[in-house]
């Protein structure tokens, strides 16, 4: 069955911005009929499994219920691997030696977006690999053959998202979250993604990997940003916008959910100014209406 999902990373508890996603990736995935799954992307050194722990119990005080199993990226390495060889096999799979230093100050065209990878160990020869090799670990590139690719947005349209040679594999070992995310979202069937528009000028890059790996296109919903009193992309770092001192302030998981039910303009949708104490997530998928909602940067 088809699915739409969530996926926290346990670097620090949850803030309003990843509750926000969370439920709306929720609402979405059940209005439309699909399973909704949960996985955990603990691959980066920071993630811990008591903040895991912290994180779906969250999730659970919201009224979130998952389909199967959580799924843990740390203990996935196996499918990345055999997704890498894949690729590897189609030579489409190139050793990189370049430091971050390297690929901000390398020459780059003018149509490449900042950031974008310039190319520089593309072409390197067998000889050339192996002098650098003796000195410093690679880390493993996309060989792509495009530089753009279309993205299916429910919210911004259909737009074509920069694709560069990015990183598959880190030189440390660890798998590249543009690797990890497509693997994991095709082995929880996910076609529907909900998460924060800052992620949308990945979403070529994903969208492309998935159809070189033979993958069922995915429909995205990049949700504008919460932001701060200031203006400021609030932080997991925020402790008082976060855990326990965000449901604190709110009165609870009712206050929390009746704040983001009236962030999606749907106060009015039913249930008046106020979501009542009783009322379940579950029971406000009825009420999601996709024609009516509107969602925008919210401050807070």
């Amino acid at each position: 069955m088809s699915a739409g999902r969530y996926a926290p990373s346990p670097s620090a508890d949850l803030h309003l911005g990843n509750l926000r996603t969370a439920v709306v990736a929720y609402l979405a995935a059940r209005r439309d009929g699909l399973a909704f799954r949960l996985r955990v992307e603990d691959l980066d050194q920071r993630c811990r499994p008591e903040i895991a722990q912290r994180q779906l119990a969250d999730l659970r005080r919201l009224g979130l219920n998952w389909d199967g199993p959580v799924m843990y990226q740390s203990e996935r390495q196996d499918a990345y691997r055999q997704a890498i060889t894949h690729l590897r096999a189609e030579g489409l799979v190139y050793e990189c030696f370049c430091s971050r230093r390297d690929i901000i100050e390398a020459p780059r065209a003018p149509h490449q977006p900042p950031g974008a990878y310039p190319g520089t160990c593309r072409c390197l020869t067998r000889t050339q690999r192996e002098a650098r090799r003796a000195s410093k670990v690679p880390s493993l590139r996309l060989r792509s053959q495009v530089d753009g690719f279309a993205v299916v947005d429910r919210l911004v349209g259909v737009s074509r998202q920069p694709v560069d040679d990015f990183v598959l594999r880190r030189a440390d070992g660890a798998f590249a979250y543009n690797l990890a995310v497509v693997v994991d979202d095709a082995a929880q069937a996910v076609t529907q993604v909900t998460r924060g528009d800052d992620l949308l000028t990945s979403a070529g890059r994903q969208s492309y990997l998935g159809s070189l790996l033979g993958l069922p296109p995915v429909e995205y919903l990049h949700l504008p940003l919460v932001l701060g009193a200031h203006g400021q992309r609030l932080s997991k770092r925020d402790k008082a916008l976060a855990g326990k001192p965000l449901f604190d302030s709110y009165g609870g998981p009712a206050g929390v959910l009746q704040a983001i039910w009236q962030s999606l303009g749907l106060a009015e949708s039913g249930l008046g100014a106020q979501v009542e104490a009783e009322i379940t997530l579950d029971e406000l998928v009825e009420q999601f209406d996709w024609e009516r909602w509107s969602i925008g940067v919210w401050t807070v």
